[in-house]
Protein backbone atom coordinates (compact mmCIF):
# COMPACT_ATOMS: atom_id res chain seq x y z
CA UNK A 1 0.00 0.00 0.00
CA UNK A 2 2.98 2.63 0.93
CA UNK A 3 4.29 1.53 -2.33
CA UNK A 4 1.73 2.23 -4.25
CA UNK A 5 0.84 5.52 -2.46
CA UNK A 6 4.42 6.89 -3.46
CA UNK A 7 3.73 6.06 -6.74
CA UNK A 8 0.68 7.79 -6.94
CA UNK A 9 2.53 10.75 -5.65
CA UNK A 10 5.50 10.52 -8.31
CA UNK A 11 2.86 10.29 -11.25
CA UNK A 12 0.65 13.27 -10.14
CA UNK A 13 3.98 15.01 -9.30
CA UNK A 14 5.48 13.92 -13.27
CA UNK A 15 1.83 14.95 -14.61
CA UNK A 16 1.54 18.40 -13.12
CA UNK A 17 5.50 19.00 -14.70
CA UNK A 18 4.71 17.90 -17.85
CA UNK A 19 1.09 20.13 -18.17
CA UNK A 20 3.13 23.26 -16.67
CA UNK A 21 6.31 22.50 -19.90
CA UNK A 22 3.27 21.52 -22.21
CA UNK A 23 2.32 25.69 -20.93
CA UNK A 24 5.37 27.51 -21.78
CA UNK A 25 6.05 29.17 -25.12
CA UNK A 26 8.24 28.27 -27.64
CA UNK A 27 10.83 31.03 -27.22
CA UNK A 28 13.22 29.18 -29.54
CA UNK A 29 11.13 29.01 -32.40
CA UNK A 30 10.24 32.68 -31.89
CA UNK A 31 14.37 33.57 -31.87
CA UNK A 32 14.89 31.48 -34.89
CA UNK A 33 12.42 32.98 -37.00
CA UNK A 34 13.26 37.01 -35.59
CA UNK A 35 16.65 36.82 -34.89
CA UNK A 36 17.95 37.24 -38.31
CA UNK A 37 16.27 40.72 -38.20
CA UNK A 38 18.21 41.92 -34.68
CA UNK A 39 21.48 44.17 -35.60
CA UNK A 40 23.99 44.89 -33.34
CA UNK A 41 25.51 48.65 -33.52
CA UNK A 42 28.69 49.77 -32.91
CA UNK A 43 29.44 53.67 -32.44
CA UNK A 44 32.96 55.85 -32.22
CA UNK A 45 32.93 59.21 -31.28
CA UNK A 46 36.22 61.52 -31.20
CA UNK A 47 37.04 63.14 -27.89
CA UNK A 48 36.38 66.87 -27.47
CA UNK A 49 39.29 68.94 -27.56
CA UNK A 50 40.68 69.99 -24.02
CA UNK A 51 40.17 73.90 -23.37
CA UNK A 52 42.82 75.67 -22.65
CA UNK A 53 42.64 75.34 -18.76
CA UNK A 54 42.93 71.59 -18.88
CA UNK A 55 45.82 71.19 -21.62
CA UNK A 56 48.01 74.14 -18.91
CA UNK A 57 47.22 71.84 -16.03
CA UNK A 58 48.49 68.37 -18.33
CA UNK A 59 51.57 70.38 -18.91
CA UNK A 60 51.81 70.71 -15.27
CA UNK A 61 51.41 67.55 -14.39
CA UNK A 62 53.69 66.17 -16.63
CA UNK A 63 56.66 68.79 -15.92
CA UNK A 64 56.00 67.33 -11.98
CA UNK A 65 57.37 63.65 -13.40
CA UNK A 66 60.45 65.46 -14.82
CA UNK A 67 63.14 66.32 -11.94
CA UNK A 68 64.24 69.00 -14.98
CA UNK A 69 60.89 70.73 -14.91
CA UNK A 70 60.53 69.43 -18.47
CA UNK A 71 57.86 67.89 -20.19
CA UNK A 72 58.64 64.17 -21.15
CA UNK A 73 56.69 65.34 -24.18
CA UNK A 74 54.20 67.55 -25.85
CA UNK A 75 50.68 67.83 -24.52
CA UNK A 76 49.89 69.02 -28.31
CA UNK A 77 50.86 65.29 -29.93
CA UNK A 78 48.42 63.69 -27.17
CA UNK A 79 45.43 63.19 -29.20
CA UNK A 80 42.07 62.91 -27.10
CA UNK A 81 40.86 58.51 -26.85
CA UNK A 82 38.18 57.78 -28.75
CA UNK A 83 34.85 57.02 -27.05
CA UNK A 84 33.01 53.78 -28.68
CA UNK A 85 29.21 52.53 -27.53
CA UNK A 86 27.42 49.13 -27.97
CA UNK A 87 23.72 48.90 -28.60
CA UNK A 88 21.15 47.05 -30.58
CA UNK A 89 18.71 48.21 -33.86
CA UNK A 90 16.40 45.71 -35.79
CA UNK A 91 15.49 46.07 -40.09
CA UNK A 92 12.49 48.35 -40.45
CA UNK A 93 12.54 47.34 -44.49
CA UNK A 94 14.40 45.21 -46.43
CA UNK A 95 15.98 48.13 -47.97
CA UNK A 96 18.01 48.55 -44.67
CA UNK A 97 16.61 51.12 -43.13
CA UNK A 98 17.03 50.13 -39.14
CA UNK A 99 15.14 51.25 -36.17
CA UNK A 100 17.59 51.90 -32.79
CA UNK A 101 17.59 54.67 -29.98
CA UNK A 102 18.40 58.20 -29.86
CA UNK A 103 20.85 57.74 -26.76
CA UNK A 104 22.50 54.93 -28.89
CA UNK A 105 23.84 57.04 -32.11
CA UNK A 106 23.58 60.83 -30.61
CA UNK A 107 26.48 62.33 -31.37
CA UNK A 108 28.05 59.52 -32.57
CA UNK A 109 31.01 60.45 -35.51
CA UNK A 110 30.56 56.55 -37.14
CA UNK A 111 28.17 54.25 -37.04
CA UNK A 112 28.66 50.05 -37.68
CA UNK A 113 26.10 48.18 -38.26
CA UNK A 114 26.75 44.07 -38.10
CA UNK A 115 24.43 41.66 -39.20
CA UNK A 116 23.62 38.37 -37.93
CA UNK A 117 25.90 37.14 -40.79
CA UNK A 118 28.53 39.18 -39.86
CA UNK A 119 28.30 41.41 -42.64
CA UNK A 120 29.45 45.09 -41.68
CA UNK A 121 28.02 47.89 -42.97
CA UNK A 122 27.99 52.12 -42.53
CA UNK A 123 24.85 53.84 -41.11
CA UNK A 124 23.89 57.20 -42.03
CA UNK A 125 21.71 58.92 -39.52
CA UNK A 126 18.27 59.92 -41.30
CA UNK A 127 16.77 61.29 -38.52
CA UNK A 128 16.58 61.32 -34.35
CA UNK A 129 14.03 62.10 -32.00
CA UNK A 130 15.39 62.51 -28.30
CA UNK A 131 11.50 62.95 -26.82
CA UNK A 132 10.85 59.46 -27.83
CA UNK A 133 14.26 58.14 -27.77
CA UNK A 134 13.71 56.86 -31.50
CA UNK A 135 16.46 56.97 -34.39
CA UNK A 136 16.22 55.47 -37.45
CA UNK A 137 19.35 55.12 -39.40
CA UNK A 138 20.32 53.33 -42.89
CA UNK A 139 22.66 51.24 -44.45
CA UNK A 140 23.43 50.53 -47.96
CA UNK A 141 21.81 46.59 -48.37
CA UNK A 142 18.95 45.16 -50.39
CA UNK A 143 17.02 41.70 -49.54
CA UNK A 144 17.18 42.27 -45.77
CA UNK A 145 14.44 40.39 -43.44
CA UNK A 146 12.47 42.81 -41.96
CA UNK A 147 10.65 42.35 -38.59
CA UNK A 148 6.77 42.54 -38.20
CA UNK A 149 5.16 45.06 -36.05
CA UNK A 150 2.40 44.06 -33.35
CA UNK A 151 -0.29 46.65 -31.98
CA UNK A 152 1.20 47.53 -28.70
CA UNK A 153 -2.12 49.27 -27.53
CA UNK A 154 -3.29 45.41 -27.32
CA UNK A 155 -0.54 43.88 -24.98
CA UNK A 156 -1.64 42.74 -21.73
CA UNK A 157 0.33 42.56 -18.52
CA UNK A 158 0.77 39.45 -17.91
CA UNK A 159 1.79 38.12 -20.95
CA UNK A 160 4.95 36.73 -22.13
CA UNK A 161 7.31 39.01 -24.27
CA UNK A 162 10.76 38.41 -25.60
CA UNK A 163 13.78 40.59 -25.79
CA UNK A 164 16.67 40.07 -28.58
CA UNK A 165 19.70 42.39 -28.43
CA UNK A 166 23.75 42.46 -27.47
CA UNK A 167 23.64 43.06 -23.89
CA UNK A 168 27.37 44.53 -23.04
CA UNK A 169 28.38 44.03 -26.63
CA UNK A 170 27.25 40.22 -26.59
CA UNK A 171 25.76 39.86 -29.65
CA UNK A 172 22.45 38.42 -30.51
CA UNK A 173 21.36 37.42 -26.71
CA UNK A 174 17.51 36.72 -26.13
CA UNK A 175 16.31 37.20 -22.61
CA UNK A 176 12.37 36.34 -22.07
CA UNK A 177 10.32 37.64 -19.50
CA UNK A 178 6.55 38.97 -18.67
CA UNK A 179 4.72 42.97 -18.70
CA UNK A 180 4.63 44.42 -15.67
CA UNK A 181 3.24 47.41 -16.30
CA UNK A 182 2.03 49.38 -18.91
CA UNK A 183 1.49 53.55 -19.30
CA UNK A 184 4.54 54.19 -17.35
CA UNK A 185 6.49 57.49 -16.96
CA UNK A 186 9.65 56.93 -16.11
CA UNK A 187 10.62 59.24 -13.12
CA UNK A 188 14.38 60.66 -15.17
CA UNK A 189 12.49 62.03 -18.18
CA UNK A 190 10.79 64.63 -16.30
CA UNK A 191 7.21 66.27 -16.65
CA UNK A 192 7.30 66.42 -20.32
CA UNK A 193 6.81 62.68 -20.90
CA UNK A 194 5.68 62.15 -24.05
CA UNK A 195 6.00 58.39 -23.90
CA UNK A 196 3.69 56.14 -21.93
CA UNK A 197 6.50 53.43 -21.64
CA UNK A 198 5.50 49.28 -21.64
CA UNK A 199 7.30 48.14 -18.65
CA UNK A 200 8.52 44.43 -17.77
CA UNK A 201 10.55 42.29 -15.81
CA UNK A 202 12.56 41.07 -19.21
CA UNK A 203 16.64 41.14 -18.04
CA UNK A 204 17.80 44.37 -20.43
CA UNK A 205 21.39 45.52 -19.94
CA UNK A 206 23.61 47.99 -21.33
CA UNK A 207 23.87 47.06 -24.83
CA UNK A 208 20.28 46.13 -24.97
CA UNK A 209 19.12 49.65 -26.11
CA UNK A 210 17.18 49.80 -29.49
CA UNK A 211 16.47 46.00 -29.50
CA UNK A 212 12.94 44.70 -30.34
CA UNK A 213 10.32 43.24 -27.37
CA UNK A 214 8.73 40.75 -29.41
CA UNK A 215 5.16 38.91 -28.27
CA UNK A 216 4.62 35.55 -28.29
CA UNK A 217 3.66 36.18 -31.90
CA UNK A 218 6.70 36.84 -33.07
CA UNK A 219 5.63 40.69 -33.82
CA UNK A 220 7.37 43.61 -32.27
CA UNK A 221 5.16 45.70 -29.77
CA UNK A 222 8.14 47.83 -28.17
CA UNK A 223 11.56 49.16 -28.66
CA UNK A 224 13.94 48.67 -25.50
CA UNK A 225 15.01 52.21 -24.14
CA UNK A 226 15.48 51.79 -20.49
CA UNK A 227 16.57 50.61 -17.08
CA UNK A 228 15.54 51.27 -13.71
CA UNK A 229 18.55 50.32 -11.65
CA UNK A 230 20.78 51.10 -8.27
CA UNK A 231 23.54 49.12 -10.08
CA UNK A 232 24.06 49.72 -13.51
CA UNK A 233 23.01 46.40 -14.52
CA UNK A 234 19.44 44.43 -14.76
CA UNK A 235 16.99 45.09 -11.43
CA UNK A 236 13.97 43.33 -13.36
CA UNK A 237 12.54 46.73 -14.12
CA UNK A 238 12.84 47.51 -17.97
CA UNK A 239 10.96 49.86 -20.38
CA UNK A 240 10.30 49.58 -23.47
CA UNK A 241 8.66 52.37 -26.27
CA UNK A 242 5.08 51.60 -27.55
CA UNK A 243 5.46 50.25 -31.15
CA UNK A 244 2.70 52.26 -32.54
CA UNK A 245 4.17 55.25 -30.82
CA UNK A 246 7.59 54.21 -32.33
CA UNK A 247 5.58 53.92 -36.12
CA UNK A 248 3.98 57.79 -35.69
CA UNK A 249 7.91 58.54 -34.94
CA UNK A 250 9.15 56.39 -37.65
CA UNK A 251 6.96 57.67 -40.54
CA UNK A 252 8.30 61.35 -39.66
CA UNK A 253 11.63 60.55 -39.52
CA UNK A 254 11.40 58.90 -42.75
CA UNK A 255 9.90 61.36 -44.40
CA UNK A 256 11.09 64.93 -43.08
CA UNK A 257 14.30 64.01 -41.12
CA UNK A 258 12.35 65.42 -38.10
CA UNK A 259 9.63 64.96 -35.33
CA UNK A 260 6.33 67.30 -35.12
CA UNK A 261 4.25 67.20 -31.98
CA UNK A 262 0.99 68.15 -31.05
CA UNK A 263 0.47 70.69 -28.00
CA UNK A 264 -2.33 71.36 -25.81
CA UNK A 265 -0.95 74.09 -23.69
CA UNK A 266 -1.66 73.00 -20.13
CA UNK A 267 0.37 72.25 -16.86
CA UNK A 268 -1.22 68.62 -15.94
CA UNK A 269 -1.17 66.63 -12.44
CA UNK A 270 -2.56 63.09 -11.47
CA UNK A 271 -5.57 63.12 -9.57
CA UNK A 272 -4.73 61.54 -6.66
CA UNK A 273 -7.30 60.82 -3.74
CA UNK A 274 -7.91 64.04 -2.22
CA UNK A 275 -8.21 65.89 -5.71
CA UNK A 276 -11.08 63.53 -6.34
CA UNK A 277 -12.57 64.06 -2.70
CA UNK A 278 -12.44 67.68 -3.52
CA UNK A 279 -13.99 67.64 -6.82
CA UNK A 280 -16.44 64.58 -6.02
CA UNK A 281 -15.26 62.29 -8.41
CA UNK A 282 -16.45 58.81 -7.84
CA UNK A 283 -12.71 57.43 -8.21
CA UNK A 284 -9.37 59.36 -8.94
CA UNK A 285 -8.57 59.20 -12.53
CA UNK A 286 -7.58 62.08 -15.60
CA UNK A 287 -5.54 64.32 -16.14
CA UNK A 288 -5.78 67.75 -13.30
CA UNK A 289 -5.34 71.02 -15.27
CA UNK A 290 -3.59 73.37 -13.07
CA UNK A 291 -3.16 76.01 -15.03
CA UNK A 292 -4.24 77.09 -18.95
CA UNK A 293 -0.88 78.63 -20.79
CA UNK A 294 -2.14 81.88 -22.40
CA UNK A 295 -2.74 81.82 -26.12
CA UNK A 296 -2.46 78.25 -25.95
CA UNK A 297 -5.10 75.55 -28.28
CA UNK A 298 -6.76 74.52 -24.74
CA UNK A 299 -7.26 78.42 -23.85
CA UNK A 300 -9.54 78.57 -26.87
CA UNK A 301 -11.02 75.48 -26.80
CA UNK A 302 -12.16 76.74 -23.45
CA UNK A 303 -10.44 74.82 -21.06
CA UNK A 304 -10.23 75.89 -17.81
CA UNK A 305 -7.76 75.63 -14.62
CA UNK A 306 -8.97 73.10 -12.44
CA UNK A 307 -10.81 71.03 -15.52
CA UNK A 308 -10.24 67.54 -15.42
CA UNK A 309 -9.41 65.89 -18.42
CA UNK A 310 -10.90 62.63 -18.46
CA UNK A 311 -10.25 61.11 -22.13
CA UNK A 312 -8.62 62.49 -25.53
CA UNK A 313 -10.15 61.42 -28.53
CA UNK A 314 -12.40 58.66 -26.64
CA UNK A 315 -9.36 57.11 -24.69
CA UNK A 316 -9.76 57.11 -21.38
CA UNK A 317 -6.95 59.19 -19.33
CA UNK A 318 -6.75 57.23 -16.19
CA UNK A 319 -2.95 58.46 -15.01
CA UNK A 320 -1.88 62.36 -16.68
CA UNK A 321 1.25 60.68 -17.84
CA UNK A 322 -1.25 59.64 -20.90
CA UNK A 323 -2.28 62.81 -21.88
CA UNK A 324 1.17 64.23 -23.69
CA UNK A 325 1.93 60.88 -24.80
CA UNK A 326 -1.85 60.62 -27.11
CA UNK A 327 -1.78 64.44 -28.06
CA UNK A 328 2.08 64.09 -28.94
CA UNK A 329 0.53 61.91 -31.63
CA UNK A 330 -1.48 64.14 -33.29
CA UNK A 331 -0.35 66.15 -36.03
CA UNK A 332 -0.51 70.17 -35.26
CA UNK A 333 -3.25 71.46 -36.94
CA UNK A 334 -5.21 68.59 -36.04
CA UNK A 335 -8.70 68.11 -34.61
CA UNK A 336 -9.49 65.99 -31.61
CA UNK A 337 -11.97 65.61 -28.99
CA UNK A 338 -11.93 66.58 -24.94
CA UNK A 339 -13.85 65.04 -22.31
CA UNK A 340 -13.53 67.28 -19.75
CA UNK A 341 -15.07 67.35 -15.75
CA UNK A 342 -16.05 70.77 -14.53
CA UNK A 343 -17.90 71.66 -11.43
CA UNK A 344 -19.40 67.95 -11.44
CA UNK A 345 -20.69 68.61 -14.81
CA UNK A 346 -19.30 66.14 -17.86
CA UNK A 347 -18.36 68.23 -20.91
CA UNK A 348 -17.04 67.52 -24.74
CA UNK A 349 -14.78 70.25 -26.06
CA UNK A 350 -13.23 70.19 -29.67
CA UNK A 351 -9.81 71.39 -29.79
CA UNK A 352 -7.31 72.48 -32.32
CA UNK A 353 -4.08 71.04 -31.46
CA UNK A 354 -0.88 73.40 -31.46
CA UNK A 355 2.73 72.28 -31.86
CA UNK A 356 5.72 72.42 -29.37
CA UNK A 357 7.34 73.94 -27.47
CA UNK A 358 5.03 75.90 -25.23
CA UNK A 359 6.51 78.95 -23.49
CA UNK A 360 7.52 79.43 -19.64
CA UNK A 361 6.70 82.28 -17.38
CA UNK A 362 8.90 84.39 -14.84
CA UNK A 363 7.70 85.22 -11.10
CA UNK A 364 9.19 88.28 -9.44
CA UNK A 365 8.74 91.09 -7.24
CA UNK A 366 9.10 92.13 -3.32
CA UNK A 367 6.76 90.22 -0.68
CA UNK A 368 4.65 92.39 0.94
CA UNK A 369 3.49 92.96 4.43
CA UNK A 370 0.85 92.77 7.33
CA UNK A 371 0.93 89.05 7.36
CA UNK A 372 -2.15 87.67 9.27
CA UNK A 373 -3.00 84.51 10.77
CA UNK A 374 -5.58 81.75 10.27
CA UNK A 375 -6.55 77.93 11.05
CA UNK A 376 -4.52 77.05 8.35
CA UNK A 377 -1.74 77.43 10.35
CA UNK A 378 -0.54 80.40 7.76
CA UNK A 379 -0.04 84.06 7.50
CA UNK A 380 -1.04 85.81 4.32
CA UNK A 381 -0.35 89.22 3.32
CA UNK A 382 -1.83 91.78 0.46
CA UNK A 383 -0.84 90.79 -3.03
CA UNK A 384 1.73 93.26 -4.26
CA UNK A 385 -0.28 95.34 -6.84
CA UNK A 386 3.12 95.51 -9.68
CA UNK A 387 2.61 91.50 -9.53
CA UNK A 388 -0.81 91.66 -11.32
CA UNK A 389 0.47 93.27 -14.60
CA UNK A 390 3.28 90.96 -14.76
CA UNK A 391 1.97 87.93 -14.08
CA UNK A 392 -1.26 86.97 -16.14
CA UNK A 393 -2.65 84.38 -13.36
CA UNK A 394 -2.32 87.04 -10.66
CA UNK A 395 -4.83 89.52 -12.77
CA UNK A 396 -7.63 89.27 -10.63
CA UNK A 397 -5.65 89.34 -7.66
CA UNK A 398 -4.36 87.15 -4.49
CA UNK A 399 -2.84 86.95 -1.17
CA UNK A 400 0.51 86.00 -0.34
CA UNK A 401 1.73 83.47 2.16
CA UNK A 402 4.39 85.42 4.49
CA UNK A 403 4.94 82.35 7.38
CA UNK A 404 4.05 79.09 7.47
CA UNK A 405 3.83 76.75 10.65
CA UNK A 406 3.41 72.88 11.00
CA UNK A 407 0.03 72.18 9.95
CA UNK A 408 -2.52 71.18 7.25
CA UNK A 409 -0.67 73.84 5.01
CA UNK A 410 2.48 72.89 5.21
CA UNK A 411 1.12 69.25 5.03
CA UNK A 412 -0.84 69.81 1.44
CA UNK A 413 2.68 71.46 -0.31
CA UNK A 414 2.17 74.87 0.25
CA UNK A 415 5.11 77.12 0.51
CA UNK A 416 6.21 80.79 1.56
CA UNK A 417 6.09 83.18 -1.22
CA UNK A 418 2.88 81.39 -2.51
CA UNK A 419 0.22 82.92 -3.81
CA UNK A 420 -3.66 81.99 -3.08
CA UNK A 421 -5.57 83.01 -5.79
CA UNK A 422 -8.67 80.88 -4.91
CA UNK A 423 -9.74 78.87 -1.63
CA UNK A 424 -12.48 75.95 -1.62
CA UNK A 425 -13.69 76.60 -4.75
CA UNK A 426 -14.17 80.74 -4.58
CA UNK A 427 -12.07 83.16 -5.80
CA UNK A 428 -9.30 85.28 -3.29
CA UNK A 429 -8.77 89.05 -4.71
CA UNK A 430 -7.06 90.42 -1.12
CA UNK A 431 -7.04 89.52 2.74
CA UNK A 432 -10.64 90.25 3.10
CA UNK A 433 -11.86 87.74 0.74
CA UNK A 434 -9.21 85.28 1.88
CA UNK A 435 -10.73 85.80 5.86
CA UNK A 436 -14.18 85.61 4.76
CA UNK A 437 -13.33 81.97 2.75
CA UNK A 438 -11.66 80.99 5.94
CA UNK A 439 -14.94 81.28 8.07
CA UNK A 440 -17.00 79.23 6.01
CA UNK A 441 -14.40 76.34 5.59
CA UNK A 442 -15.92 72.84 7.14
CA UNK A 443 -14.22 71.45 10.40
CA UNK A 444 -12.94 68.35 8.28
CA UNK A 445 -12.81 67.20 5.09
CA UNK A 446 -10.47 68.11 1.85
CA UNK A 447 -10.21 71.41 0.76
CA UNK A 448 -8.50 72.67 -2.37
CA UNK A 449 -6.33 75.54 -2.59
CA UNK A 450 -5.70 77.62 -5.91
CA UNK A 451 -2.34 78.95 -5.45
CA UNK A 452 0.26 80.34 -8.18
CA UNK A 453 3.98 79.78 -7.46
CA UNK A 454 6.83 80.97 -9.88
CA UNK A 455 4.23 82.10 -12.02
CA UNK A 456 2.23 79.40 -12.78
CA UNK A 457 -1.23 77.73 -11.06
CA UNK A 458 -1.77 74.63 -9.68
CA UNK A 459 -4.16 73.73 -6.85
CA UNK A 460 -2.90 71.95 -3.77
CA UNK A 461 -6.01 70.05 -1.55
CA UNK A 462 -5.72 70.82 2.11
CA UNK A 463 -6.80 67.99 4.63
CA UNK A 464 -8.81 69.43 7.55
CA UNK A 465 -8.79 67.25 10.50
Amino acid sequence: MRKLLMLSVLLLTATVSLQASANLPDFASLVAENSVSIVNITTRQQAPQRSGAEQRDIEELLRQLRPDGAPPMDPEAMPGRPRGGVGSGFVMSSDGYIITNHHVVANADSITVTLTDRREYTAEIIGTDELSDVALIKIDAEGLRSVSFGDSEEVRVGEWVLAIGSPFGLEFSAAAGIVSAKSRNVPSRGPANYVSFIQTDVAINQGNSGGPLFNLEGKVIGINSQILSSTGGSNGISFAIPSNMALNVLEQLRESGSVSRGLLGVLIKDVDHALSMAFNMPRPYGAFVDEVQPGSPAEEAGVQNNDIILAFNGITIEQSSQLPFYVGQIRPGSSADLTIMRDGDTLELPVVVGALPGSDQAFGGERPAAPRGNSLALSVGELDPGLQGEVPALAQGGVQIEQLRDGPGRRAGLATGDAIVALNHQPVRNVADFNRVMESLPENGFVPVRVVRDGRGTTLVVELL
